[in-house]
């Protein structure tokens, strides 16, 4: 049994304990008219959520969490026997066909690495196993094991092949980690399962990705709650209005691990295989495609503040809140007219 099944005796508490961040005013006063139809589960690691406000169909939510399931069982490496599994456990021997969807994610997976330089890496994977945040068997790593298992990451050293859609890993021991953009890709494909059966409305929460779907009851832009990183989930800081948007946030306090009273997030360095250390606590993507969201939160992060503004404003249709341990709060030129905060103990900078 691994290690993904010893956390999931914390379903019930979780689905309980964290709730989207989309915010309680798109509700119409007539609230039993406009309750939608929702489905809760706990895959990759995280809750999912999937709500549904027009069509409220059953077999579609329900096709929606099949699809969710299917992608885990193909890209998860917490899981024995999955495509993933057999890519890393093939390291520095042979390449390994896989299936569309592990190759697809691994394909853009690959491309941020080499457009971040290696600030997102996905073979990061040897890092985050050894790290373990998140998990029961959560540790500080020494400094040896950090150096020995960082000799394994280089996305340098991974080859695809579109022929025949085959992944290799050239050196042994070598592990691709899917955690950084499998989740993004995961609310694009229940977003294509709820648009291809005439779903125009829905808010999707895969644990912080949020994919806002159509308008909400109102017919209005939904308002999506940007969380504070300093605090429990569902506290925001402010909001943005968004229709057929992804909206993903990062933040160094959502996963940590804590040794003699210093905490340890869990955003790491490709680099030296300890956390990212910069002026940011959190920062969220909004874009059209989640997948991007969801590496560009992590590539973004890793540049800090002033780096991270250039390369957003440098890239099209995206948009980034950079939210510093100060409690500053720093936005991109798109969403000038759109960002409204709403914590007193936050300060909009520009």
């Amino acid at each position: 049994m691994k290690k993904l099944n010893k956390i999931a005796s914390l379903m019930i508490i979780l689905i309980l304990l964290l709730s989207s961040t989309l915010i309680s005013c798109n509700k119409k006063e007539d609230a039993k008219t406009n309750e939608p139809l929702k489905k809760t589960d706990f895959f990759m690691g995280t809750v999912v959520t999937v709500s549904l406000y027009d069509k409220k169909d059953e077999k579609v939510i329900n096709e929606a969490f099949d699809r969710v399931k299917q992608i885990e069982n193909e890209v998860s490496i917490n899981k024995d026997g999955t495509e993933l599994d057999k890519v890393n456990s093939s390291s520095g021997l042979n390449p390994i066909k896989v299936k569309d969807d592990t190759f697809q994610i691994t394909k853009k997976g690959l491309e941020y690495s080499k457009l971040s330089e290696g600030s997102f890496d996905i073979t990061i994977g040897p890092i985050v196993k050894l790290w373990s945040i998140g998990l029961p068997e959560a540790k500080v790593p020494t400094d040896e094991e950090i150096k020995n298992n960082l000799n394994l990451v280089g996305y340098k050293d991974l080859d695809i092949n579109e022929s025949d859609k085959s992944i290799f890993l050239k050196r042994k021991g070598m592990m691709i980690d899917l955690g950084g953009i499998a989740k993004g890709y995961t609310a694009d494909e229940i977003a294509k399962v709820l648009t291809n059966h005439g779903v125009k409305d829905a808010i999707i929460d895969l644990g912080g990705n949020i994919y806002a779907l159509g308008n909400n009851p109102n017919g209005a832009d939904w308002k999506i709650g940007i969380q504070n990183p300093i605090a429990s989930r569902g506290d925001i800081v402010g909001y943005i209005k968004v229709s057929n948007k992804s909206v993903v946030t990062s933040g160094i306090y959502e996963r940590f691990i804590e040794k003699d009273g210093k905490k340890y997030h869990h955003i790491l360095s490709p680099f030296n295989g300890y956390p990212y250390e910069n002026e940011l606590a959190g920062i969220t993507i909004v874009s059209d495609k989640s997948i991007d969201g969801d590496a560009l939160s992590t590539t973004v992060f890793s540049k800090g503040l002033k780096e991270g503004l250039s390369f957003v404003e440098s890239m099209p249709n995206i948009d980034a809140i950079f939210i510093t341990k100060n409690n500053e709060i720093y936005i991109t030129s798109g969403l000038k007219e759109n960002f409204v905060i709403k914590n007193e103990d936050f300060k909009l900078m520009n």
